[in-house]
């Protein structure tokens, strides 16, 4: 007999999907039955008619906890998470102090326990003291994140061989590292040669020929020192035609962001600080190689860079552009985003799984637990129901930031329920079981 019973539905994984009820005991799906099989059960969910979907893993999300709670924290964060189908949750380590060291890390994990709706795993920064990497490796972080633009000197690698260097300090660990695209001396150079300010200046301070040579540096470092590396979210399309080029030369993926999908620099005419980050919003030739990108395969995953600040931040009046704090919230949203791309023929149910379950969780560390449904794994379940639309707003959000860049925006579908380890966590999108997140770490 099974805890919960979940029939009727259509399971969604990323190779294919077919017609299965799910049994749950124990945290874990422990059988996939053929429709019409007998099967016992504590709780029955009738899904019929739906689709059933493994959570979602965004692999890049600020949780900005420690030291930045005005902006968000572990709670609120999750919250949002979870309303969006978002069981699994990869935070970045630029927070206040960022996650540097063993000891900054393990007081993050303990910081966590307790207060999380969804998993959480931790990625720790590469610093420039590069003795702290052995004592961070042992915490198992689902990730590292080295830096080549934008950040502290002390965070900063900001030339190949810095780049190459910190690299092969990983050896044969088996782990993984993130890496931003960007390029320090074209940042500098651009922000001496025109001090105006303008939206204008901010674009010409981190253009495509900045993302397409840090893509190819992160790439030919890689396979230079057998690193395993993440490239961060690209956008535009010589980065897409550097990734394209260079992606077989070494053990590497890539990301990009929804926003990234959908708007382009004019939007910040009407938008302004809310669409405001980095790297920047491209042209619409740049938008168009990205979805073509999406389309043909060739983006790994999709994250939402979910980097909220408080609403007085953003609304404050600024000297230059580039001073506006970059950043926008995404978690809520992620799904629907996805399913929007659906609603265009774009992509299909199975490429959302592929790009924001399948992937991350395998290329994260968290593989053998995540990202599909399949007996053995986590019960981390999304029911989403096609014969009903849905739409975005402003005013549903829970994230701090209290707007969303997709606002007005409807969907051809529905999520009625999440599922974390089987226990039903959201139904209609409200919070039914609070703080049932984990702590997860990389799994070797």
């Amino acid at each position: 007999m099974f805890e919960t019973l979940i029939r009727g539905a259509t399971v969604v994984n990323a190779e294919r999907q077919e017609r299965r009820d799910v049994g749950i005991a124990g945290g874990r799906i422990v059988a996939l039955i053929t429709p019409g099989g007998t099967a016992e059960a504590a709780t029955v969910v009738d899904a019929s008619g739906c689709l059933l979907l493994p959570g979602l893993v965004d692999a890049h999300a600020h949780l900005r906890e420690p030291g930045l709670t005005h902006k968000e924290d572990f709670s609120s964060g999750t919250h949002a998470a979870a309303l969006g189908g978002v069981t699994t949750v990869l935070d970045m380590p630029t927070d206040e102090p960022w996650t540097a060291s063993a000891e900054e890390l393990a007081d993050k994990m303990a910081t966590a326990t307790g207060r999380l709706h969804v998993d959480v795993g931790f990625q720790a920064v590469v610093s420039r003291d590069l003795s702290r990497i052995a004592g961070l490796l042992a915490l198992a972080p689902v990730s590292f994140e080295l830096f080549t633009s934008d950040v502290p000197e002390a965070f900063l690698f900001r030339n190949f061989d810095m780049v190459a260097e910190a690299l092969r300090h990983f050896g044969h660990a088996d782990t993984l590292i993130g890496i931003s695209p960007g390029d320090q001396s074209i940042l500098t150079g651009a922000n001496e040669r025109n001090k105006t300010g303008t939206i204008a200046a901010f674009l010409d301070s981190r253009p495509p020929l900045a993302e397409a040579g840090g893509v190819a540096r992160a790439v030919l470092a890689a396979a230079a020192t057998g690193a395993r590396i993440h490239v961060r979210q690209i956008n535009s399309e010589p980065g897409v035609e550097a990734w394209s080029r260079l992606r077989d030369r070494a053990d590497a993926s890539v990301e990009t962001t929804p926003q990234n999908l959908f708007f382009t620099a004019d939007d910040y005419e009407t938008q302004g600080a809310r669409l405001k980050g980095s790297p920047p919003l491209r042209s619409r030739q740049d938008v168009e190689a990205l979805r073509a990108a999406l389309k043909g395969g060739l983006i790994d995953i999709v994250a939402t860079d979910h980097a909220p600040h408080a609403p007085a931040e953003k609304a404050a009046a600024y000297a230059a552009f580039a001073d506006i704090p970059g950043g926008m919230p995404g978690l809520q949203t992620l799904l629907q985003v996805m399913l929007k791309l659906v609603d265009e023929g774009l992509i299909t149910y199975l490429d959302v799984v592929r790009m924001c379950a399948r992937n991350p969780a395998e290329r994260f560390g968290l593989g053998r637990r995540k990202g599909r449904i399949a007996t053995g794994y986590d019960a981390d379940l999304l029911i989403v129901d096609p014969r009903l639309s849905s739409s975005i707003s402003d005013a549903d959000q829970v994230s701090r930031a209290a707007y969303t860049p997709f606002d007005g925006w409807s969907v051809k579908a529905r999520l009625t329920n999440v599922f974390l380890r089987g226990r039903e966590i959201v139904r209609d999108q409200v919070l039914t079981g609070a703080g049932q997140g984990k702590v997860v770490r990389r799994e070797h």
